[in-house]
């Protein structure tokens, strides 16, 4: 047998490979088991990426009432923890930030926001620390929303006036679509110093911004399952993404061009008024700086800004009218205090914000069941790490669904119930700290554009409260107006909001006889 086996090559070399191994084996390190999160059944190729629905943080919630508040999914080749509890969110975003505080890969986000050279989309590290500190020192800071408070008083006034005017012609006054301009022309004129959304060219901006949006929060097949990456191509998506790159870049490009040609101050200080554009045209000339921003990075911040701004803003107050409009018990015991604040003042100041404490509650009750981002935009683990007691091997891209933590009745009481009351005994808020509760995100990847975008939102809301009392048209009533949500990375209503508005005030609001004296 010896014989056999040594004299003849291919015996031979099969003995050979049999002996090393099995030697291997006998050295090597057994491995520890991992202890993985649960992870519902997925088919093979596509695991568990057919299970989403039009609607993925609806569909991750139903999986996760059925396997837990973290849950391993398998979307083709790229695993995927879905957390659905403030434990884990809390985990995630404060006990391990920095281990999870990187951005998967997006092909997608690649191609819109400059090889991700943006804020909210680039790679953690250094260039990212640079353009975080940049917005939250320069460009968002208190100090800048305080800045740009006659901005949004002006714009205030425009949206009284616009709303009377439809009262007039007994219109309905179409919420959705008023706000989402009120919000793009406070946010063109802070960050790009004019409004950019009037007229036909406004029109196709502010639809370009909506398509960018909604192509940022589609679900395809192509990260997922590589050679499926064709039907992209066949179905028009590759192209409809590089259109609207090309036309987003063409106005961002205008817009910087035409600054530079006409109005750009390198001396102007960044306290006094100035807007984004300005504060980031000095960074990006000052060869001396020690912060260095190149064509594509300018063109990336300002797009955040610009597209996030106006998009989560507007959404915000377009919910809050809603839920409202569905409880006029709730609607009228905010105007009563809105009302009894201002009591028949020229103007609403931040200090009466301040007091209106059931207007803060109400706003929170929105966050909490109509989130503006509800999937909160993914991270990707750096390294292995423990979560909630789980393994989570590096490079594995987690999830918060916010959306489904607002609905978790092992933190409220009837959870699916309007109920702002909640909040008016608790410390509870939305800015980053409470983990039941955070719409913009937090820890190092938390929103630094909070403090503008609820500057606007509540002033806004503020006026409308006390300038009109509002109702379904033809008598409707309200509680049988829908809540359905249209797909997309922001949670927006799927049919436009409409109302009718009847003006308090003797025709005259307090930001128009202040603008007009």
């Amino acid at each position: 047998m010896e014989a056999l086996i040594f004299h003849n090559p291919i015996l031979f070399t099969l003995f050979s490979i049999i002996i090393i191994v099995f030697l291997k084996w006998l050295t090597s390190t057994p491995k520890v088991k991992k202890n993985l999160p649960p992870s519902p059944r997925g088919i093979p190729i596509f695991g568990n990426l057919l299970q989403l629905g039009v609607l993925p943080h609806h569909s991750m919630h139903s999986l996760a009432q059925k396997h837990g508040p973290i849950m391993l999914l398998r979307f083709g080749k790229i695993p995927t923890v879905v957390i659905s509890s403030a434990e884990g969110a809390k985990e995630i975003m404060k006990t391990h930030d920095l281990v999870f505080a990187d951005r998967p890969y997006s092909s997608v986000a690649d191609r819109l926001l400059y090889s991700m050279k943006d804020i909210a989309m680039a790679p953690y590290g250094e260039y990212w620390r640079q353009l975080k500190s940049i917005s939250v020192l320069q460009l968002l800071s208190n100090k800048k929303v305080e800045a740009f408070r006659s901005i949004r008083e002006e714009e205030i006034a425009q949206l009284v006036k616009n709303i009377r005017e439809s009262c007039l012609n007994s219109n309905p006054v179409n919420l959705s679509e008023i706000f989402t301009a009120f919000t793009n022309d406070v946010v063109s004129r802070s960050a790009l110093g004019k409004k950019h959304g009037e007229g036909p060219q406004g029109t196709k901006n502010k639809g370009l911004i909506n398509e960018f949006a909604q192509l940022l929060g589609t679900t395809y097949l192509g990260p997922f399952v590589p050679w499926l990456e064709w039907i992209n191509r066949f179905n028009g998506f590759n192209a409809r993404i590089d259109r609207v790159a090309r036309e987003i870049d063409r106005f961002l490009e205008e817009v910087i061009e035409e600054r530079l040609r006409n109005g750009f101050d390198e001396k102007k200080h960044s306290e006094s008024g100035e807007d984004f554009l300005n504060i980031l045209l000095r960074i990006y000339k000052d060869t001396e700086s020690e912060i260095s921003m190149e064509r594509d990075s300018l063109k990336g911040v300002i797009l955040d800004v610009f597209a996030a701004g106006t998009d989560t803003t507007a959404l915000v107050s377009e919910w809050v009218m809603t839920e409202l409009i569905r409880h006029p018990n709730v609607m009228k015991k905010l105007q009563t205090e809105v009302r009894g604040v201002v009591q028949g003042k020229h103007d609403i100041t931040d200090s009466n914000i301040e007091e209106m404490h059931y207007l803060k509650a109400v706003l929170k009750e929105t966050f909490r069941l109509h989130p503006p981002i509800p999937l909160l935009l993914p991270r990707e683990a750096r390294q292995d790490s423990k979560i909630m007691g789980y393994d989570i091997a590096a490079k594995t891209m987690v999830i918060i669904n916010t959306w489904a933590i607002g609905r978790d009745p092992l933190i409220w009481d009837e959870p699916e119930e309007f109920k702002p009351e909640r909040f008016l005994n608790s410390c509870v808020d939305y800015k980053g700290h409470d983990f039941e509760l955070t719409p913009f995100g937090a820890g190092r990847r938390g929103c630094p554009g909070i403090s503008f975008a609820m500057s606007t939102t509540e002033l806004a809301l503020a006026t409308l409260l006390h300038e009109f009392d509002w109702s379904l048209p033809n008598g409707a009533n309200g509680k049988y107006l829908d809540v359905d949500e249209r797909p997309g990375v922001s949670n927006r209503r799927k049919n436009p909001l409409l109302a009718v508005a009847v003006p308090t005030n003797n025709g005259v609001s307090p930001f128009e006889l202040s603008n007009n004296p």
